[in-house]
């Protein structure tokens, strides 16, 4: 096996396709154009049935292929929405909405899955049913979380499913994967901070909340270095500091901390939650303040089942070569809502390689159209041996 010659007829097509949509980005759950380009595409591609409004704006694609009895069913995911970030590519296919982009790929993920969602329907050459599955708001919505609790699975009868994300520094035609934990659970929290405010010459008279938060900054870092297993991998990253008045002269009476958690294990996300709750309102009351601690479990762990995962470092290796792909990457403590669909199936999540280009979130990030015939070889080459005629 090898990339599918059709694939390179297909190209030009599908990079117009992939082109189109980034000119044309959309947020989170607001994907009505795109949802209803690719609603029509795969219309237009013969595929047997086309549900759209799952999760609110998803769309699910079935196609069915040779009948020999085979009842397996796989889904196939990929990503619409776009980024709130201000496009600086210059490029021609650039954004043509301020203030949006596609600065992950997604474009590229639509694409692709609509390329390999029209081989498949030109060949059928599998038995079982292929469910396409193409989820809003990736980007912090948990539309993938929607799409499950939306009945997803269940209505389309799907056992197993699969992702794949483009990823900068890898190189075009390489993949990257691994057993178990790939990509880390991402937690949001908050704290309002409150002292007493005053003049700010005369801090003894009152409780100062911003040393109070500067203290509780430090000290959740002792939590990563001195509560977790060495071994393990964990961050906590205070990202926003926000008092209640810009004047030089006033001490503030509140003051505001954001932040996410990044863990690999459900054992310690627990012991953060528990450590920071401890480290926040001890610390605030030692300084003479109060704290209110907020902790909302956002993303879960996305976890691939070693079953599907060494089927998919096979279709990679099939698709590259074995030297190309990596079957034991390091995992990455950025988030994924894949990670829902994987809690309600078991499957794997593949990274592919984008070449030397800008980095993900970066307002000069293009997806690269040279990965397109890589990412449609590995979607149908992973649906022919999954459920072989």
């Amino acid at each position: 096996m090898a990339v599918v010659n059709r694939f390179a007829d297909l190209l030009p097509e599908i990079t117009r396709w992939r082109r189109d949509i980034h000119t044309h980005p959309e947020l989170q759950f607001d994907v009505e154009r795109t949802a209803s380009l690719v609603a029509a595409k795969l219309k237009e591609f013969g595929v047997d049935e086309v549900v759209e409004s799952i999760g609110r704006t998803g769309v699910v694609g079935i196609i069915n292929g040779r009948d020999n009895g085979n009842d397996k069913v796989i889904g196939l995911r990929a990503d619409m929405d776009a980024l709130p970030i201000l496009e600086a590519t210059g490029l021609e296919h650039a954004s043509s909405v301020e203030g949006k982009m596609h600065a992950c790929g997604h474009d590229g993920h639509t694409a692709m899955l609509l390329g390999a969602a029209r081989y498949l329907c030109e060949t059928r050459n599998f038995s079982g049913t292929v469910a396409v599955i193409f989820q809003p708001a990736e980007e912090g919505g948990g539309g993938g979380r929607e799409m499950v609790n939306d009945g997803m699975m269940e209505r389309f009868g799907i056992q197993q499913v699969f992702g794949l994300h483009n990823m900068p520094g890898i190189a075009v035609g390489e993949f990257a994967i691994r057993p178990g934990p790939i990509m880390a659970a991402a937690d949001l929290f908050s704290v309002e901070i409150t002292g007493r405010g005053g003049h700010a010459a005369m801090p003894h008279t009152g409780a100062d909340p911003t040393i109070a938060a500067a203290q509780i900054t430090l000290a959740l870092q002792s939590i990563i270095s001195r509560n977790v297993d060495p071994m393990e991998s964990a961050v906590i990253s205070v990202t926003s500091f926000q008092t209640d008045t810009d004047a030089f002269n006033v001490i503030p009476q509140t003051v505001n901390l954001k932040g996410t958690v990044r863990t690999l294990s459900p054992d310690i996300r627990d012991l953060l939650e528990k450590r920071m709750t401890q480290v926040i309102e001890n610390t605030a009351a030692a300084m003479g303040t109060t704290a209110k601690f907020s902790y909302n479990r956002n993303y879960p762990v996305t976890i691939n089942a070693h079953e599907q995962t060494e089927l998919a470092v096979n279709v990679a290796s099939g698709v590259a070569g074995r030297s190309k792909v990596d079957a034991n990457t390091p995992a990455v403590m950025g988030a994924e809502d894949f990670s829902f669909m994987l809690n309600a199936r078991p499957g794997a999540f593949i990274f592919m390689g984008n070449g030397d280009t800008a980095a993900l979130h970066h307002p000069e990030y293009d997806f690269n159209d040279d990965a397109i015939p890589y990412g449609c070889s590995y979607w149908v080459q992973l649906v022919e041996q999954a459920m072989p005629v």
